[in-house]
């Protein structure tokens, strides 16, 4: 064998090797079989933000948050009532995660680049693009957030939002004056006592604050502009790719099944389509599963369980929830949106 005729061969066994490999299934971690064990998944949320995570008085959460969690529990337990919630603040989010407390964090929490890089854990993907905004009493004179030299501006400690509070005012000599809480309860309560000209937080809460603790939201107006980037999503713990890539897979599951037309209601009738890609996501044409771990219905369960994403988005802060949230930049990407997920193959 001459010496260019042995080179091939070994390349040859290599990328034989290599694409084996790649078609291997999933082995499960060590949060997998932990919540395997347990029979549940034990997901980190807000301690009350309504459209996002909120208990009523039986204790039945609701919210986007909280569908993606059921979504995940449909797709890796095989029910999406088998999940335990832990309301948590905003200074024991990270430290529940890091602990093992929790195995997710789905908790209206901002991907940033420190929290991605120092905090052991790692975020999944963007379910809500949000952006700081400020909200003021409706009868004032202010109507932008450039009005605000001066102002005593109620804000949670332990956030994005404290921080980019003190930005912008830097930014633009505004000499705002945080007035700052450790619990939001507290934050909104002083605004709302009026020890405070004006509350900040995302735009997405200012709504279901104004929305859940007003006494007539329409006296509190939310000012126009954001002053920030807020992309919220899931985090779980590094040292589990696979528990990663579950949660991962399936919130891209949820985003392909709204752009596919496949939904809560017709998933069963959707198993019969031709449909090569919407017969990857079901499972019907193709099992994507066994490269994760699961089996070939892991996707058509979550769908089932909680809808597609869109329908997630409107039943929880949209338009005709009590939020009122218009889809905005979280509309599919090809309906004028971001919000747009690898392929599922």
């Amino acid at each position: 064998m001459n010496h260019i005729t042995a080179k091939a061969l070994l390349t040859s066994v290599c990328t034989t090797a290599v694409l084996g490999l790649a078609a291997l299934p999933a082995q499960a971690g060590k949060t997998i079989e932990a919540i395997k064990a347990r029979g549940q998944l034990v997901c980190g949320v807000n301690v009350g933000l309504a459209g996002f995570s909120a208990a009523d008085s039986q204790g039945n959460w609701s919210g986007l948050d909280v569908d993606v969690c059921k979504a995940i529990a449909a797709a890796l337990v095989g029910d999406a009532t088998k999940v335990k919630y832990v309301p948590l603040g905003a200074q024991q989010r990270f430290t529940a995660l890091q602990s093992g407390e929790i195995d997710i964090l789905s908790r209206n929490t901002t991907w940033t680049l420190t929290r991605d890089a120092s905090l052991g854990m790692h975020f999944t993907n963007t379910t809500y693009y949000d952006g700081q905004g400020f909200m003021v009493p409706s009868k004032g004179k202010v109507k932008s957030a450039k009005q605000l030299k001066g102002a005593t501006v109620c804000v949670q400690s332990g956030t994005t939002t404290e921080k980019n509070l003190t930005d912008f005012s830097r930014a633009n000599k505004l000499d705002i004056k945080p007035v700052v809480f450790e619990k939001v309860e507290a934050a909104t309560g002083a605004y709302f006592a009026g020890r405070c000209q004006a509350y900040t937080t995302d735009a997405s809460g200012l709504a279901s604050v104004r929305n859940k603790e007003a006494k007539n939201p329409a006296d509190h107006l939310i000012l126009p502009e954001l002053i920030s980037k807020e992309p919220l999503g899931p985090s779980v713990r590094r040292g589990d790719d696979e528990f990663y890539a579950i949660a991962k897979w399936v919130i891209f599951a949820l985003i392909e099944a709204e752009e596919y037309g496949i939904t809560q209601a017709n998933v069963d009738q959707q198993k019969t389509s031709t449909d090569p890609v919407v017969g990857r996501i079901l499972g019907t044409a193709e099992d994507t599963g066994k490269l994760l771990g699961l089996d070939k219905e892991w996707a058509a369960r979550a769908i089932k369980a909680v809808g597609n994403y869109g329908e997630i988005f409107e039943r929880n802060v949209g338009p005709k929830s009590p939020l009122g949230l218009p889809r905005g930049v979280n509309n599919l990407w090809n309906k004028g949106g971001i919000m747009y997920a690898p392929p599922v193959r």
